[in-house]
């Protein structure tokens, strides 16, 4: 015979609230941001609390209608207007136990800050657990945490509506980067003025349309990928479509934050962003800025969004520009450096078809060693150099040649263009 204590299979809504509450509790009490994964232990606690009220669930059944739960919030947020999902008995009763978790915004905890309760002393012992008691308000470490890199929920990213105006390369490299994560293709939608770009977006299994409009009023993040001089006639003609719910990036070199909430209506969430074309490969320096209305968790949700496309990093807005003549264009320069390489061994007598294939080999394996030694670029020329040897001749040359000098006022010539642009 079934144990008389084990409650009945399916979920009834008042397990269903108690589950909320439990899970709300822990979150306050770990000043957990609401988005934030929840890990094993945390559900190990929550069983044990939910075993003594009665309810015989195993812990994989908790994180199970976690999930269903997760999935009918963001259902819901995506379209307010429709029927309540059909999948969860009772959606209306906690619904708005569900919107307190998932939009909770409690500053992250930093390295030696306790919160007010020790659950690892408390609840996960051998004793009984106890229910839920509300705990003080977390303490405000959010200065602290700045620089901390918020893990995400992977569910967020892969319910997220994201498009895509302009359909050029920028928007390709970072459209495969956000599908080789949890984004689904079936979420993404891309808009151009002509077929010409949109044939690679389709063989990815991404929507797309010649409407911006129909791109915005289904997206939730929007990333305007076109050139500069377009920036000004695209968000006038999608502005009346941009909600309070949207999040606009910008990949326009030189477009300033201030012009792109300019444009936009009032309060909107506009952020800038200068990707590279390594993101084609996911191996692309990224670096963003927030605008005026932007909070923290907009970009950190763009950069959990980003992660896979390489790079990414967050600063002032007065970097974008740097950014854009060190990486956006420095990519390019790094190009001519390898050709000129390749061009220098032919000379020498090698097949070009090899001498360029080695370049390349060359250009990447210096980079990752750079990368990933962290040593200074000069410690590592220095380790190749030995005296009187070939590297310190072919040195000399380039010095003789001005490339140090060359290459920093190339840097500062494409810097000081990013900006005249965006005086534009």
């Amino acid at each position: 015979m079934d144990d008389p204590g084990i409650k009945k299979q399916n979920w009834d809504v008042n397990e269903t609230e108690l589950f909320l509450e439990i899970l709300k509790d822990l979150d306050m009490k770990k000043c957990l941001d609401g988005r934030k994964v929840r890990n094993n232990k945390l559900f190990k606690v929550a069983h044990r609390r939910m075993t003594a009220a009665g309810y015989h669930r195993t812990v994989d059944q908790l994180k199970f209608r976690w999930k269903l739960l997760k999935s009918a919030y963001y259902k819901c947020k995506r379209e307010p207007n429709l029927p309540a999902p059909t999948k969860i008995q009772g959606w209306w009763r906690y619904e708005k136990t569900m919107i307190a978790i998932m939009e909770s915004r409690h500053p992250l905890l930093g390295a030696g800050v306790n919160s007010v309760r020790n659950d690892e002393v408390t609840e996960d012992s051998d004793g009984e657990a106890s229910m839920p008691h509300w705990p003080q308000p977390c303490p405000d470490n959010t200065a602290q945490n700045l620089g901390l890199i918020i893990k995400m929920d992977p569910e967020m990213d892969s319910q997220l509506k994201i498009g895509f105006i302009g359909a050029g390369n920028m928007a390709f490299g970072i459209a495969k980067g956000i599908l080789s994560g949890n984004a689904l293709p079936a979420n993404i939608k891309v808009s151009a003025p002509s077929s010409r770009n949109l044939g690679r977006f389709q063989e990815l299994g991404v929507a797309v349309t010649h409407s911006n409009e129909e791109v915005v009023s289904g997206s939730d993040l929007v990333f305007v990928a076109v050139k500069p001089h377009l920036v000004a006639p695209v968000l006038t003609e999608i502005s009346e479509h941009v909600t309070e719910r949207h999040i606009i990036v910008s990949v326009a070199a030189g477009v300033t934050l201030a012009t792109l909430e300019e444009l936009l209506p009032e309060n909107s969430v506009a952020i800038r962003l200068m990707p590279n074309l390594p993101c084609l490969v996911q191996e692309g320096a990224l670096l963003f800025a927030r605008g005026s209305h932007a909070k923290q968790e907009d970009g950190a949700l763009l950069r959990s969004l980003l992660h896979r496309c390489g790079l990414v990093e967050e600063g002032p807005e007065a970097w974008i520009d740097i950014h854009t003549g060190l990486s956006g264009s420095g990519v390019a320069f790094v190009y001519l450096f390898a050709e000129a390489l390749a061009e220098g061994a032919v000379k020498m007598g090698m097949p070009s078809a090899l001498a360029h294939s080695i370049a390349s080999q060359t250009v990447l394996g210096a980079g990752k060693l750079l990368r990933e030694s962290g040593k200074h670029p000069a410690q590592l020329r220095s380790e190749v150099c030995t005296p009187g040897g070939t590297t310190i001749y072919g040195l000399h040359t380039l010095e003789q040649g001005g490339l140090r000098a060359a290459t920093m006022s190339a840097v500062e010539s494409a810097t000081q263009r990013a900006r005249e642009l965006g005086r534009k």
